[in-house]
């Protein structure tokens, strides 16, 4: 029996987080030029709750069609570790890595702490008395903080963790005076680092960011090696047929090397990457197996 080639009618593109923020704004840019691409509407659709894990699911458990895709988050590589859910990044079929933001470290532009180690040390010597936020108990900005004292031998409990709703109210909460450290993502720092109310004292990347080439690297400011950052890669649930994978891929390897991606993303400070989908598979087994360590070592795995 003849049939129509892939795609022959609408596709859905589940977002496992809030309209408005990061994964969001990248679901849609990639939905436009999918959309345009493929010839066929792009329908993106938000699936909030349980962390991420309502949307993950939701991907996970649509029919291998083809027609339900969705963006996938650092989040898949931790949830399990606490309990949340079976699901992993083995639960997809992955498409292809679009984005990663390696974490800052970010204080107030008054802080007294002027480099990493000065920090470190400030954090070692007064245990308990600095605390960090930036999202909820366990995400992945938490990790990023409590691997990065972890590797530098320093107690992670001695930074008390103040769960936030995000980067956002926690750098509010930072300038506010409430809390003295957020390790997050430079672009999520940006309006405030550049309103001169926010410094980064590092960044945990192999190179520093081209938003601001002045940062530099942990391993540079302090010797650790430490390395982290949220990532966004797009999958289908495990199974889609053959053509139906061969199509999106292709399509998004065009869409992540095109101007128009490019530009909105960097735009915005988010960082471009692209790994087709063995290599995808590869690094999200060793995300998981590096945040699985981290959550173990801070009493946060189940």
């Amino acid at each position: 029996m003849a049939h129509a080639a892939y795609p022959e009618r609408p596709i859905t593109l589940i977002v496992p987080w809030g309209a408005g923020g990061g994964t969001d704004a990248t679901a849609r840019i990639i939905g436009t030029l999918l959309e345009k691409d493929l010839g066929q509407p792009v329908n993106v659709v938000n699936r909030t709750g349980g962390s991420g894990v309502v949307g993950h699911q939701a991907i996970a458990a649509a029919a291998a069609d083809g027609y339900t895709l969705g963006i996938i988050t650092v989040e898949i590589s931790m949830m399990h570790w606490q309990g949340l859910t079976d699901l992993s990044g083995a639960s997809f079929t992955p498409l292809g890595l679009v984005n990663m933001d390696p974490a800052g470290l970010q204080v107030r532009a008054d802080s007294p702490y002027k480099t990493a180690t000065d920090l470190v040390a400030a954090i070692k010597a007064n245990p308990g008395k600095f605390k960090a936020s930036g999202t909820g108990q366990g995400g992945i900005w938490h990790l990023a903080l409590a691997g990065m004292l972890k590797d530098l031998k320093v107690d992670p409990a001695a930074a008390p963790w103040v769960p936030s709703n995000g980067a956002a109210p926690g750098l509010q909460d930072l300038v506010a005076g409430g809390v003295e450290v957020v390790p997050c993502s430079l672009p999520e720092a940006r309006s405030l680092i550049d309103a001169g109310k926010v410094r980064s004292l590092a960044i945990m990347a192999d190179a520093p960011a081209a938003l601001y080439p002045n940062v530099p690297t942990l391993k540079a400011a302090t010797g650790s090696d430490w390395k982290i950052g949220a990532w966004r890669g797009i999958a289908a649930p495990k199974g889609i047929p053959a053509e139906a994978r061969d199509k999106l891929v292709a399509s998004l390897r065009k869409i992540v090397a095109s101007k128009e991606y490019t530009e909105f993303m960097t735009g915005r400070g988010f960082g471009v990457i692209y790994q087709g989908p063995d290599d995808f598979a590869k690094f999200m087994a060793k995300a998981d197996a590096d945040l699985g360590a981290t959550m173990k070592a801070v009493g946060i795995a189940k």
